[in-house]
Parts: structure tokens; C-alpha cells; sequence
């Protein structure tokens, strides 16, 4: 297995429990979600986390996938965390790359086409 340590950041909770099930149905990896980009950001930098992949999402309160990527990127202790934006808000490939982003995904709405988009990534 690839990635052992599983971060979802994204202040949906509904979205983070159906990421979650798919997760556990196709991984035996560690899933932890954080609702808040801020705390998300200081416990990463603090170490008080570790993981291997983030899946980011876009739209939140607070401080926005995108600007909690460009934060992560500038920060030597965490920026080669690779991080997959996984958002419903459109984005091209090309911004997802300047960002340094590992990957966009767009969110599915099916259970099984997440399991599939998981298999691939993990």
C-alpha cells in the first residue's frame, strides 16, 4: 500500500463520512478528516500530524483549499506531503498544477465510482 496515513480536510462532514466508508471499503489505511483549514494547517506544522496523502477540499470557511495549498507549499517541514484537491469546484489541470497539487479530482456523487477513484489514487 502506497499511502498508509489518510488527511481529508473539508468542513462538509457528510462528505467526509462518504469518503470515509469508500476509504475503508478499498483500504486498510488510516483516515483522519479536519473541518477546519486553520487547525488543519498549525497541526501539520506542529507535527501533530502526519500523513502520507491530503485530499483537500475547495470551498470552506475560513481559509480556502487554495490558499491552504499555497500555505502548505511555502512551509519546508510539510510541502512535499503530496495533496489531491477533491472539490466539487471546478478547476483545470493546469491551475491544480501550478498549485503544486498532486492531482484534482472532481467529488462523485456514487459510492462505487469513489471506491473506483480511491483504488486508482491509493
Amino acid at each position: 500500500m502506497k499511502y498508509k496515513n489518510i488527511l481529508q480536510i473539508d468542513d462538509d462532514f457528510d462528505d467526509c463520512e462518504f469518503f470515509q466508508q469508500a476509504l475503508e471499503a478499498v483500504s486498510t489505511a488510516a483516515y483522519m478528516a479536519l473541518h477546519n483549514p486553520i487547525e488543519a494547517l498549525q497541526k501539520l506544522i506542529d507535527k501533530e500530524i502526519k500523513p502520507d496523502l491530503i485530499f483537500l477540499d475547495i470551498n470552506m470557511p475560513l481559509m480556502s483549499g487554495i490558499e491552504l495549498l499555497a500555505e502548505i507549499k511555502k512551509r519546508d517541514s510539510i510541502k512535499n506531503i503530496p495533496v489531491i484537491i477533491f472539490s466539487t469546484a471546478p478547476i483545470s489541470a493546469g491551475l491544480a498544477k501550478i498549485l503544486d497539487a498532486k492531482d484534482y479530482v472532481t467529488k462523485p456523487s456514487n459510492f462505487n465510482e469513489l471506491k473506483n477513484i480511491l483504488r486508482a489514487i491509493l
